[in-house]
């Protein structure tokens, strides 16, 4: 898939193969441990090249897996949609039919656990994907969408409904296991101003 129109036009053989992969995949399953295994296990093993000269690094690799997974999904897609026509409404309905897959514990208003990061007990609360996995697939997508002949300005994953559904996710997920990124950003900011300020004592 060198190109834009390579994604459209992939072949019918590949589309069979790469379907059965994605159907036979079930919702619940105890082979993946994370998130982000889950979705890789998505991903099509179909390479973009018989023979790659150079070592992609991970990130690469995991872009082209993303990209070859959002293929197969517009393909089993009822009906069938080419990338043309993909819009931030079907990046949502593929955000959504990964939730299946997940792995992170989301619980509803109604459990006794609702707040809690570490619950101490199991409860029936169903399996999302973490806000995390999804942000950092989307970035993956954008990039990958740009690179094989997309426009920016007619990129899906970069719709303002996609970013508003991305911030949905990760408040609720954050009520819900009671987790507050603020909290997180602001240790985060003031662990990096330590170092610059012991520098400056030292100095």
């Amino acid at each position: 898939m060198n190109s834009f129109q390579e994604f459209v036009d992939t072949s019918s053989s590949n589309s069979i193969s790469d379907s059965k992969a994605i159907i036979n995949l079930t919702p619940g399953s105890n082979s993946a441990t994370t998130d982000n295994l889950a979705l890789a296990q998505l991903s099509s093993p179909t390479p973009l090249s018989s023979s790659s000269p150079t070592t992609l690094s991970r990130y690469e690799n995991q872009k082209r897996r993303d990209w070859n997974t959002f293929g197969q999904y517009l393909r089993n897609h009822r009906p069938p949609l080419s990338l043309s026509r993909c819009s931030g409404a079907h990046v949502l309905e593929f955000l959504r039919y990964l939730d299946q897959f997940g792995k992170t514990k989301v619980h509803t208003q109604l459990c006794p656990f609702f707040g809690h990061p570490n619950p101490p007990a199991p409860c029936p609360c169903p399996l999302r994907q973490a806000w995390g996995s999804l942000d950092a697939l989307i970035g993956r997508l954008r990039a990958a969408f740009e690179e094989n002949g997309g426009k920016p300005e007619a990129n899906p994953f970069g719709a303002r409904a996609v970013r508003l559904y991305l911030r949905e996710v990760r408040d609720s997920q954050a009520k819900a296991r009671g987790i507050s990124y603020d909290k997180k950003k602001r240790k985060r900011s003031q662990q990096q101003q330590q170092p610059s300020n012991n520098n400056s004592n030292a100095s």
